[in-house]
């Protein structure tokens, strides 16, 4: 068991607090489909990183680029029918002050607040989406832009992440982190980490929320 005393939380979301695997697979298969790409290959660099990143990797042109940009931002706004909570996700959150908790995600912001009600998530006033940002995870600019809002030092944030992308942002960052599910690398070595947040639970002790990690 482990116990950890911070300020606020911080959550990715796809693979963190919703499971939109499916939809996400499916989209990312239909652009390697187009264009005639491994799409093995085009997951595995999507997964985490905001879309603009992976559409930039194998498309030349701003003009193809920001075509493709629209369908897959269409696509996210649009497919809601195989989103899924991850179990616990809505019973974490709802535990969580509003003010001391923030989404920072690759989605578009507008997209992903509807993902997250889509599976009974109520958003946080604070959620950093990809048109937020300048540049999205790895870089830590999302993550920081959180704590900020939220008024907390990231050194005094925990931010709860599935992916390599998300793991080094949160680290460079400053902040804790927890890895949700089973990805496991060298960028996990050495973190706390939960299956899912049927894991976590959260307390209060004074001004700190005091989470327990049932590992």
């Amino acid at each position: 068991m482990t116990e950890l005393r911070v300020r606020a939380v911080l959550c990715d979301m796809d693979g963190t607090l919703v499971d939109s695997n499916a939809v996400v697979d499916a989209m990312w298969n239909e652009f390697a489909d187009r264009l005639g790409l491994d799409g093995t290959e085009v997951r595995a660099f999507a997964h985490g990183r905001p879309s603009r990143d992976t559409i930039a990797r194998y498309v030349a042109g701003e003009r193809d680029i920001d075509i493709w940009i629209d369908r897959i931002h269409h696509m996210e706004a649009s497919r809601f029918h195989q989103v899924v909570e991850i179990p616990g996700a809505a019973r974490f959150t709802r535990a969580l002050p509003t003010q001391r908790w923030a989404v920072v995600t690759s989605a578009l912001a507008e997209p992903a607040r509807a993902r997250l009600a889509a599976v009974g998530i109520e958003p946080p006033a604070v959620l950093i989406g990809a048109d937020d940002v300048n540049a999205g995870k790895p870089d830590p600019e999302g993550y920081l832009r959180a704590a900020r809002e939220l008024g907390a030092d990231p050194r005094d944030c925990v931010v709860f992440e599935d992916t390599d992308a998300g793991i080094g942002a949160g680290r460079v960052a400053g902040c804790a982190v927890v890895v949700v599910g089973e990805n496991r690398s060298p960028a996990t070595d050495g973190l706390p980490r939960v299956p899912d947040m049927t894991q976590v639970t959260v307390g209060r002790d004074g001004e700190s929320l005091v989470l327990t990690l049932a590992t």
